[in-house]
């Protein structure tokens, strides 16, 4: 089973994409869970979100405490909510960032395997406004997840919620976030 936690503020759609990449492998035939813990619910709160995704059925129904991979939408969360605490020292830390991994690991010291993107520079230059799509697509690359499927659920998921304008915008940025993510990393493979 693979176990991640997402660590964004309210309103840059952690909740969104983690339930959009449980839909991506439920599409894949894989058993999943997804869902949000937030604090004071605001704009800007720091919020956590959460995935747990498996081949077989899942059990566990709690927080997601070690993860396998913790991807760090907002990169001020990274002092403040501390998203290496408890993620498996072979795991991946995936940061929005215009920071460089070996920046990341001086930082955060986490001795794992370190993935940068920067979604923020992405969701300009496409955009949409928002990291949170860049860095799914970072997430869906760092899992090693069937491009082409996943891209068909982003489309399905989106489809009826934007124009088709902004649709292709956040295929855009989900294309430039996985291909980010396959060329910045640092660390164990």
């Amino acid at each position: 089973m693979k176990e991640i936690r997402w660590h964004g503020r309210g309103g840059q759609g952690a909740k969104t994409v983690s339930q959009i990449l449980a839909q991506i492998n439920l599409r894949e035939g894989k058993f999943v869970q997804a869902f949000p813990e937030f604090g004071p619910e605001r704009s800007g709160a720091p919020v956590r979100a959460y995935n747990r995704i498996s081949d077989e059925e899942i059990l566990v129904h709690s927080g997601v405490y070690e993860p396998d991979i913790a991807v760090v939408i907002d990169e001020t969360l990274l002092d403040s909510e501390r998203p290496t605490e408890g993620l498996k020292p072979d795991g991946v830390l995936l940061v929005n960032t215009a920071c460089s991994p070996e920046e990341i690991r001086a930082r955060t010291k986490f001795p794992g395997r370190i993935v940068t993107v920067d979604a923020d520079r992405i969701a300009r230059e496409t955009g949409t406004g928002f990291p949170n799509i860049p860095m799914l697509g970072a997430v869906v690359a760092v899992l090693g997840t069937d491009y082409a499927l996943a891209e068909a659920e982003l489309r399905e998921a989106l489809g009826g919620r934007l124009s088709q304008d902004l649709l292709a915008k956040n295929l855009q940025a989900f294309r430039a976030g996985y291909e980010a993510a396959k060329e910045v990393t640092v660390g164990r493979a």
